[in-house]
């Protein structure tokens, strides 16, 4: 398989590989720091830029920036957390068929080693090129500490961001629906098991309430493309350690996902509504819907490189973009060719890696107006 690779390719799975093999997920903070460093070391080939880490309630991310330069005109983002998996083990890849395979290979190790090798390489061929690098590690768990300090409090600013991280080769993302991750919890009394009548199970109303929440939800459905609200139960837990005791408490965790013009606050009215005061919810993070307005010259370089019509589309699925687009910088979110997000066998596309480094190198290189 190997010999099949171009040099280029050969570049971006080695990367790609050396990245999954670090399990940067959030229950692994030094992982992260390692990958955090493992990515430093590859950058510290360039003498022209600046690199700094920034911290933010425990989180860290890394800025990359021309020297004597705050806001450079092109801003590459990306993100080295993976979502946690029940196998510790897991971490590791293989390629079969054209792809690499393993957790993160797509979401988004290797969309990051194309950031990298295209950034390092531009740096290297031309002088004082105005092109920075962002790369956060909280954005599986919402990008708060991540992105969003780095535009809101940190002054990071471009007159274009690119974020590979949604669409795909010919596709870009110009919407993105909200997001609302929440916790309900029902209160109830212990008891034998054996004799239920004496307790008080807040594990079968807990299950009630995600019953008339999962009705609301399908009543909102109202077409065949999944353009609609959606509500998905994640996590059930209870703080019993015993299969014969009536448990004391049940919390569960919600996924809920809602396009525009539905907002968090209806969003949260309805289920406040719908759950009543027996009912205890908290809300763990939310974004209101994003919409982009992405850069015709990217539109056009990716229909030279790929011979096909780019296809502009709606996203089930959030990123950091939305932080960035909410200050009117049009934001490009376009990747190579993914599957199987967030399991263990998520997979990423070896030639549409390279073919997405060259739609990236050119577009920046006629946007940077760098061979004239």
């Amino acid at each position: 398989m190997t010999k099949l690779l171009t040099d280029l390719q050969k570049k971006l799975v080695a990367l790609t590989r050396d990245l999954i093999m670090i399990p940067s997920d959030e229950s692994r903070p030094d992982d992260i720091d390692r990958c955090f460093e493992f990515i430093i070391n590859h950058l510290e080939s360039l003498d022209t830029v600046d690199i700094k880490k920034h911290y933010h309630r425990g989180i860290t991310s890394l800025i990359v920036l021309p020297k004597n330069m705050d806001h450079p005109k092109i801003l590459l983002c990306g993100h080295l957390d993976v979502i946690t998996h029940a196998d510790s083990h897991c971490y590791h890849s293989h390629i079969t068929d054209g792809k690499i395979i393993g957790p993160g290979a797509g979401d988004m190790k290797g969309p990051l080693a194309v950031l990298l090798e295209v950034f390092i390489n531009l740096h290297m061929k031309y002088e004082n090129i105005s092109l920075g690098l962002a790369i956060t590690s909280d954005e599986e768990r919402g990008g708060d500490a991540g992105m969003r300090f780095l535009f809101d409090e940190i002054g990071l600013r471009c007159e274009v961001a690119l974020v590979p991280d949604g669409g795909s080769l010919n596709e870009i993302t110009i919407e993105e629906k909200g997001i609302l991750h929440l916790t309900i919890k029902c209160i109830g009394h212990s008891a034998h098991a054996a004799r239920p009548w004496l307790g008080n199970n807040p594990l079968e109303r807990l299950i009630d309430a995600v019953s008339r929440l999962r009705r609301h939800f399908d009543s909102l459905v109202s077409n065949k493309d999944h353009w609609h609200p959606t509500c998905t139960l994640t996590i059930i837990k209870t703080p019993n350690q015993t299969v014969n005791c009536i448990p004391s408490e049940a919390e569960g965790t919600l996924d809920i996902r809602f396009p525009a013009p539905y907002t968090t606050k209806e969003i949260l009215t309805n289920i406040d509504n719908i759950l009543g005061d027996e009912v205890e919810t908290h809300t763990i993070m939310s974004a209101e819907p994003t919409q982009f307005t992405p850069d015709p010259l990217y539109l056009s370089v990716s229909e030279e490189i790929t011979g096909k019509p780019t296809i502009q589309k709606k996203e089930d699925g959030g990123s950091d973009a939305r932080f960035i687009g909410r200050y009117n910088i049009p934001v490009i979110v376009s990747r190579p060719i993914v599957g199987e997000l967030h399991s263990v066998d998520e997979w990423i596309d070896i030639k549409s890696m390279e073919t997405f480094y060259r739609i990236y190198e050119r577009y920046l290189k006629r946007k940077l107006h760098l061979d004239e």
